[in-house]
C-alpha cells in the first residue's frame, strides 16, 4: 500500500494560484502492492468532483478537490488471475471513495469500472444537506492503454456518472506494472491527441484517438479494449460554426431551447484502407430542425441536405432536479468511405448538465467524445430542458472551463497584488531601520 506524495516544483505563478486556492487540486501518487511489496498499480492525478444535493432550501451545486491527503486503502487489491481483478481504491474526507477496477486482454489494460462512494453527513463538503446517506456512482470509462505502457493525459479528461462529474488533471496511470515503477513509454488520452505537450485551454482538433473507446451503455462489466485503428491522416480543419438557435416545442410550450455552434469529428476508412479524420460544421441555413417532448425525454434532431442526421437527446434525474444531454446519434454518408453509411451512437453521456429551470452555458469550446471514432465539438453553448419559462432562457449555471478561465486572472491579479504589498512593506521597513542610524546633534 502507499501513501500519497508526488509533489513537485511549480513555477511561481502556479505556486501563488494554489494558495490562492483558485486552481484544482494538488496531484498526488497512489500505489497499490502485492504481499512481496512489489507494485502492481501506479497512479499520479488530481481530481475534481462536481456533484448536486438537497437543501432545505432546494437542489445546491458543489464543486471539490481529491485532497494532497488521500490515501490508498487496504482493499486495494494486485488481483489474482482468473479470480479477480486489480483495484485501486482511494479514501478522503468524511467517508468518501474513490475505486478504479482495472481489466486487461492480450495488448490492452484499462479501468473497465469507476466508482464514486460520497458521504452527505460530511459537512464539510455538503453543508445543509437533508440527508445523511451513503450514495454510491458509477461508471466505465475511457482510460485505456497498450499492456507495458502508462497512461497519460495531460488534458482535463471528465468522467459523467448520474449525478457526479469526475474531471481528472494531468493524469498518469498503470495497472499490471513490470518493472515495480511507470513505463517509460506511453499511451496517451484522446483528449490529448497524438503528442500533447502542455494542459490545452480548449479541446483538440486531433487525429482519432489512439486507442481507448468511450463509454457506452453495455453491462457494467465491458469487454477489454480491441486493438487501435491504423494512425488517421487529419483533414483541414474548417472554420468555427455558425451559432443558431434552437427550439423543440409541442402543445405544451417548449421543451428545449438551445443555442450553439456545432462540429462533427468523423474518423473512417477510405477504399484505399487508409484512414482519415474529417471535419464537417452544420450549417444551419441548410438544416432541418424537428424535435419531441415528452415528460422524461426532450430529443433535438437536426437533417442536413448532405444526407447527415444528427440526435441530441436530453433525460433528468428527478431525484436531484437536474437535466442533461444523455444521447447523441450519427447517420451520415461519406462517398469516399470503404462503407459509406457511417453511424454512431452513445445513449450513456452526462454532459451540459443544470438544474431544472435553469441554462447551462458555456463560452468555452467543449468537445464531446461519442465513440472512439466520432465527437462532437459546441461552440459557445446554451441550453435547457424540460421547464422553459415563456420561451426564455431560465438563470445560467455556467461550465467549469468558464469559471476557470474568469478565476485565473484574479488569482493573477491577486497574487501580483499581494507581491506589491510585501515588497512595499520590505521597503518601508528598510528605510525606517536606515533613518533609526541617525542621531539628531
Amino acid at each position: 500500500m502507499a501513501a500519497p506524495g508526488g509533489a513537485r516544483r511549480q513555477p511561481l505563478l502556479l505556486l501563488l494560484l494554489e494558495l490562492a486556492g483558485l486552481m484544482h487540486g494538488a496531484s498526488a501518487v497512489f500505489v497499490v502492492k502485492d504481499g512481496s511489496g512489489t507494485a502492481c498499480i501506479m497512479a499520479n492525478f488530481s481530481a475534481d468532483f462536481l456533484t448536486n444535493y438537497i437543501t432545505k432550501t432546494g437542489p445546491k451545486n458543489v464543486t471539490f478537490h481529491l485532497p494532497s491527503n488521500a490515501e490508498v486503502l487496504n482493499s486495494s487489491s494486485c488481483g489474482k488471475e482468473n479470480a479477480s481483478n486489480p483495484s485501486l481504491v482511494i479514501a478522503f474526507g468524511g467517508g468518501h471513495t474513490l475505486a478504479f477496477s482495472f481489466a486487461r486482454n492480450a495488448t490492452h489494460y484499462g479501468v473497465q469500472m469507476m466508482s464514486f462512494v460520497y458521504n452527505l453527513s460530511d459537512t464539510q463538503l455538503f453543508p445543509s444537506a437533508i440527508s445523511n446517506e451513503t450514495k454510491t456512482e458509477e461508471s466505465i470509462t475511457d482510460i485505456m492503454a497498450d499492456i507495458n505502457k502508462k497512461y497519460r493525459c495531460v488534458s482535463s479528461n471528465q468522467i459523467y456518472m448520474q449525478n457526479v462529474i469526475v474531471t481528472f488533471h494531468n493524469a498518469t496511470i498503470q495497472a499490471y506494472l513490470s518493472n515495480d515503477s511507470f513505463s517509460k513509454e506511453e499511451t496517451h488520452c484522446m483528449q490529448d491527441g497524438p503528442s500533447p505537450t502542455v494542459s490545452p485551454t480548449t479541446p483538440h482538433h486531433s487525429p482519432s484517438p489512439p486507442h481507448p473507446s468511450p463509454p457506452h451503455p453495455s453491462p457494467p462489466h465491458p469487454s477489454p479494449p480491441h486493438p487501435s485503428p491504423p494512425h488517421p491522416s487529419p483533414s483541414p480543419v474548417p472554420e468555427s460554426p455558425s451559432v443558431n438557435k434552437y427550439t423543440v416545442s409541442d402543445t405544451n410550450g417548449t421543451c428545449l431551447l438551445a443555442s450553439m455552434g456545432l462540429q462533427l469529428n468523423v474518423t473512417y476508412k477510405k477504399k484505399d484502407d487508409t484512414t482519415l479524420t474529417r471535419v464537417f460544421n452544420i450549417n444551419p441555413n441548410k438544416t432541418q430542425v424537428t424535435g419531441h417532448c415528452t415528460p422524461q425525454l426532450v430529443t433535438l434532431e437536426l437533417q442536413s441536405e448532405s444526407s447527415t442526421f444528427l440526435l441530441f437527446q436530453f433525460g433528468m434525474n428527478a431525484s436531484s432536479s437536474r437535466f442533461f444531454l444523455q444521447e447523441i446519434q450519427l447517420n451520415m454518408t461519406l462517398p469516399d468511405a470503404k462503407d459509406p453509411t457511417f453511424k454512431a451512437t452513445n445513449n450513456s453521456l452526462r454532459a451540459l448538465q443544470a438544474t431544472m429551470g435553469n441554462s447551462y452555458k458555456c463560452n468555452a469550446e467543449e468537445q464531446i467524445w461519442v465513440t472512439k471514432d466520432f465527437s462532437v465539438n459546441i461552440f459557445k453553448v446554451r441550453v435547457q430542458a424540460f421547464q422553459v419559462e415563456g420561451d426564455k432562457f431560465g438563470s445560467v449555471e455556467e461550465c467549469q472551463l468558464d469559471e476557470n478561465n474568469m478565476l485565473i486572472p484574479i488569482a493573477v491579479g491577486g497574487a501580483l497584488a499581494g507581491l506589491v504589498l510585501i515588497v512595499l512593506i520590505a521597503y518601508l521597513i528598510g528605510r525606517k531601520r536606515s533613518h533609526a542610524g541617525y542621531q539628531t546633534i
